[in-house]
């Protein structure tokens, strides 16, 4: 026998590679998942519930750092006046947080 014939008669070892593969295409894809994607949509649902309870007298701050106080309340618009009198019409979604007095008064 030659060299090329032994060499292609040996048997590989070790399981069926394309299952091998796609085992690992799955244990990477469970760990992105919980990683990155659960944690995110969990994130976007807490901001929305947030956006949704938003009323007139909530003390909010905007994704661009404007702090004020709610006036009037639209269904996608808020309206907020800021410290020095100043009224600012500003998209629902553009809020980032609502300040809770109760936990100003507690750290002060």
């Amino acid at each position: 026998m030659t060299p090329l014939t032994i060499l292609l008669a040996v048997p590989r070892e070790g399981g069926n590679s394309g299952t091998i593969f796609l085992v690992q295409m799955m244990v990477i894809f469970a760990i992105f998942y919980f990683l990155l994607l659960r944690p995110q949509a969990k994130e976007r649902q807490r901001h929305e519930e947030m956006l949704k309870s938003v009323k007139k007298g909530d003390e909010i701050i905007t994704g661009g750092g404007i702090i004020g106080k709610v006036v009037h309340v639209e269904e996608t618009r808020l309206t907020i006046k800021t410290g020095d009198d100043t009224r600012l019409t500003v998209d629902r979604s553009r809020i980032a947080t609502i300040v809770d007095p109760k936990a100003a008064t507690k750290e002060g």
